[in-house]
């Protein structure tokens, strides 16, 4: 997965314990986040089907469409994560228009993974 690194100083972090829940499956979305530390767990149906790391960011559906989160996010280690809402999500694709194409990337990578391709 490309490392999206905008976020890694972001004064604007939520800190996260070990094990703590950041969404669940079937929650209501409206932001994406972005690990800044750490790692956060993606599970679905109780299995984990991926790691994100510094870099990564997770949630990033919700800003797309208005569908129930897909997956659980939980934090497998303390963990530093930033929220992106629709207006700064639409602020970063306009100033830094390649980040629009790693979003992109994430998403085509999850997908092909959940497809088995």
């Amino acid at each position: 997965m490309p490392e999206i690194n905008v976020f890694r100083n972001a004064r604007d972090s939520v800190a996260l314990e070990s094990g703590e829940v950041l969404f669940r499956e079937g929650d209501p979305g409206d932001v994406m986040f972005a690990v800044a530390e750490g790692e956060v767990e993606l599970s679905l149906h109780g299995h984990v089907v991926e790691e994100v790391g510094p870099g990564g960011i997770l949630g990033e559906m919700a800003l797309i469409d208005a569908a129930p989160r897909s997956a659980t996010a939980q934090a497998r280690t303390a963990a530093r994560v930033v929220r992106v809402d629709h207006e700064r999500f639409s602020y970063l694709v306009h100033e830094h228009p390649t980040f629009a194409l790693q979003v992109m990337t994430v998403m085509a990578e999850r997908l092909r993974r959940a497809n088995g391709s």
